[in-house]
């Protein structure tokens, strides 16, 4: 609801201005002196003031000319009141800085259309401003997101070009006392492979490559693998890493994959929305211990690779295959949890009898950054 301060010595006019405004559901505010009219003017900031010109203390142009000077009222509209005998006041009044006059005695539809003129004119600004200013907040935006595309693409290149010097082929017969595995795959694939063509599967699994693979480069993975649905990682300490161990570096991957699963469902919906598809995640298992990497050589289209071998990699590949079956997205085993307790959240414990194994094993689930 607008509020309108009207100030007037005349009691008579201030109470047949107060009372028109009022029934046309305007909050007003009145009073008999151009100070004290000033006064509640600075007080509430009211969306118009009508005054009277000829006044005690302050006069309506000196309330004009205090207004329009207060850089937190000066977009205030101000109509002037001015008699019959006063007409060389209103050219005065307009060019000093008031938005309108009216000449005593007016009728009460002239003030209403006057003053509805005068806040109609303000709403309209006020819209203008508010599109000029949308308008330079998406100009911002866009910029921004330009400047941090190109950001990103430099520290990307400037991340593999340090880790992956050589397009980060492991050498042969390396062994690591201690790494961290990540195994990364889709759940439900058997549900996908026969609700999507094989077409649709590819470009789904090719979304989660470009995604997944960005994410574990980005937090230094010594060597990545991928087999079918899945993602085979490996995090090692080196002399560039130092700061955080393959641990922690592995946890935060596993949970920027959860997140990637998130905006993947998203395309999923989007594209195939009407295939009734479960919803898209990972499973992401994480185990600590120690590494070998074997040589591929021999094999038929093989030359020059290596795999990661060894129970480590074994157990992190089997995890979410075990008993009972876990509806976890991130799933480590202590070994992995140990590397990093008080850095990130816990959820759920548990045995898990995985494949293979005459004991169950004991897993975690990781929830987040601590």
């Amino acid at each position: 609801m607008p509020l309108i301060v009207v100030i007037d010595d005349d009691a008579g006019t201030r109470l047949l201005v107060s009372q028109v405004l009022k029934k046309e559901g305007y909050q007003v505010m009145a009073a008999e002196d151009g100070a004290k009219g000033l006064a509640l003017v600075r007080e509430f900031k009211p969306d118009l003031v009508v005054s009277d010109v000829q006044m005690p203390l302050l006069d309506g142009f000196e309330v004009l000319d205090q207004v329009r000077n207060d850089p937190a009222l000066a977009a205030t509209a101000v109509i002037l009141l001015t008699s019959l005998q006063d007409r060389s006041y209103m050219r005065q009044g307009m060019t000093t800085g008031a938005d309108d006059y009216l000449t005593k005695p007016f009728a009460p539809q002239e003030l209403r259309e006057t003053v509805s003129a005068q806040l109609n004119k303000r709403v309209r600004a006020d819209a203008m401003r508010e599109q000029v200013v949308d308008k330079a907040v998406q100009i911002a935006l866009e910029e921004q997101r330009h400047k941090i595309g190109e950001l990103y693409e430099k520290r990307m290149v400037r991340a593999l070009s340090e880790q992956w010097p050589e397009s980060g082929a492991a050498q042969d017969n390396q062994k690591f006392a201690s790494a961290t595995v990540l195994f990364a795959d889709m759940r439900n694939y058997a549900l996908w492979t026969q609700a999507l063509s094989s077409a649709e599967l590819s470009g789904i699994v090719q979304q989660l490559y470009s995604s997944v693979g960005d994410t574990v480069y980005l937090f230094g993975a010594h060597t990545m693998q991928f087999v079918g649905d899945g993602m085979l990682c490996v995090f090692v300490d080196a002399a560039d890493t130092d700061s955080v161990n393959h641990g922690l570096r592995a946890a935060r991957a596993a949970l920027g994959l959860a997140g990637a699963s998130k905006r993947l469902d998203a395309y999923v919906r989007q594209h195939f929305g009407d295939r009734n598809l479960p919803v898209f995640s990972l499973g992401v298992a994480l185990h600590s211990g120690p590494v070998a990497f074997a040589s591929l050589d021999g094999l038929i289209g093989s030359t020059g690779q290596t795999t990661p071998v060894g129970d480590t990699v074994a157990l992190a590949l089997k995890l979410f295959k075990g008993e009972p079956p876990l509806d976890w997205t991130i799933a480590a085993s202590v070994q992995a949890a140990r590397l990093v307790a008080g850095a990130v959240r816990m959820g759920h414990r548990a045995l898990v009898q995985v494949p293979g194994r005459s004991k169950p094993v004991d897993v975690v689930e990781i929830l987040g950054l601590a």
